[in-house]
């Protein structure tokens, strides 16, 4: 017998995922060839290995002892192939899913550099505010500001962005300006929730070596630093955001910097992958490549 190693990639990816359709569009062929390749893996193996339905994908007990050994092997073939790519250049997808704003302003505009380099690489882009599932998702590597969130990704640190609080001149002028944490009473913030979620809008502060939150009122809340941005320069509150995304509204006079003193917890830049100890060679080229585009525009984490 012999096994093919695309149908068993084809395999992994509709276990991770749960789902025929997504497998395809990740894996770039359609849903009926994911379920033909699928349907031949298991003849050649003489046993089901996916139970379909109309609502969800379940492994079998066979599938569920076989998709450890599959990605073991998965991994090991990519590993070989990899001891020859330096000689014939570097080849394949690499996802990445980046913030929009990083992605717009520090990544594309320099990646055809790298793609000049490598000429048959081809690099997927997902651009985002929400927090993503990397290993559901299909993702090869991440950027995280904040929480690392899935846990198994594995990286490194590349800084810290530290925050500032802004507000737009219109604004200042209605309300005033604060001075104090009790002044705040009488403000606004702009509420960020990647999710629109439930929790109450607040202001984080330091506090005792610590941060915590001082309750506020809203009049509008947004799911992407775009509109955080454009709702504060709209006169709509008060935002806390990363030094470096507010530069150019405070040289063009449209924003405020409000209580300086009382800025919240720096937010930690972590590059990282879904791969374990053995990581694709596409993949850490990316990964290197990417790092040097980003780590002059963060300050060193305070734990190196």
């Amino acid at each position: 017998m012999s096994l093919d190693l695309d149908s068993l990639k084809i395999f992994v990816k509709v276990a991770e995922l749960g789902h025929f359709t997504r497998a395809g569009e990740q894996l770039g062929m359609p849903k009926a060839r994911v379920s033909l390749r699928l349907k031949a893996l298991e003849a050649e193996l003489g046993c089901q290995l996916i139970q379909r339905s109309t609502r969800v994908v379940r492994l079998t007990p066979e599938g569920e002892e076989l998709l450890p050994r599959a990605r073991r092997l998965l991994q090991e073939a990519d590993e070989l192939s990899a001891l020859f790519q330096a000689a014939r250049g570097l080849r394949g997808r690499v996802r990445v899913d980046l913030p929009v704003n990083i992605a717009r302003e520090l990544i594309l505009p320099r990646l055809p550099e790298l793609l000049a380099r490598h000429p048959h690489l081809e690099v997927l882009i997902n651009t985002t505010d929400r927090r993503t599932e990397p290993f559901r998702e299909g993702f090869d590597c991440v950027l995280r500001v904040g929480s690392q969130g899935a846990p198994g990704l594995v990286g490194r640190k590349l800084g810290v962005l530290r925050m500032m609080n802004y507000a737009s001149p219109a604004y200042l002028r209605k309300y005033g300006m604060p001075r104090t944490l009790e002044d705040l009473n009488r403000h606004f913030v702009v509420h960020y929730s990647p999710g629109l979620g439930a929790e109450p809008p607040s202001f984080e502060y330091p506090h005792e070596g610590g941060y915590r939150e001082w309750p506020m009122r809203n009049r509008v809340t947004v799911s992407s630093v775009d509109a955080y941005v454009a709702a504060c320069r709209a006169g709509l509150g008060i935002i806390q955001i990363p030094r470096r995304k507010s530069r150019p509204g405070v040289g063009e006079g449209e924003l405020v910097e409000v209580l300086p003193e009382l800025t919240c917890m720096p937010m930690p830049v972590s590059l990282l992958h879904t791969y374990g100890r053995s990581v694709p060679r596409r993949v850490r080229v990316v990964m290197s490549w990417l790092a040097e585009q980003l780590t002059d525009s963060f300050e060193p984490h305070p734990e190196g």
